[in-house]
């Protein structure tokens, strides 16, 4: 008999617009075995704007900037509690998908998530 795969860790990425950094982040875990991704913005014409039902699903929450860690520690702070927020501080000078982006992102990643490939 085998041992069941463990559930993927639910990963949470935020930026402002859910436009370019967070939604690049979300699309590296597409697919991946070990990790399920979200994105959202903090902004009210995000594409898709943070709700206290993102931060509950999440086991991790990433923001790009520290801003975005301190708008939804004013707004959600008890479904935050005990969440690990770990701020990527990248700049929001990308597109969707840039390389450098994805670059970056990879390297500030591996240092929290052990089964990134």
């Amino acid at each position: 008999m085998t041992e069941a795969e463990p559930e993927p860790q639910k990963l949470l990425f935020i930026c402002s617009q859910n436009k370019w950094r967070s939604l690049t982040a979300e699309r590296l875990f597409d697919d991946h075995l070990h990790y399920e991704a979200r994105s959202a913005g903090t902004e009210p014409g995000a594409r898709v704007r943070v709700t206290a039902g993102h931060i509950g699903w999440a086991e991790i929450i990433f923001v790009m900037e520290r801003r975005h860690a301190d708008r939804i520690q004013e707004k959600f702070a008890d479904a935050l509690r005990g969440k690990p927020v770990v701020v990527l501080r990248i700049p929001d000078k990308y597109q969707f998908g840039d390389s450098h982006l994805v670059a970056l992102l990879r390297q500030k990643l591996v240092e929290h998530l052990a089964l990134l490939s």
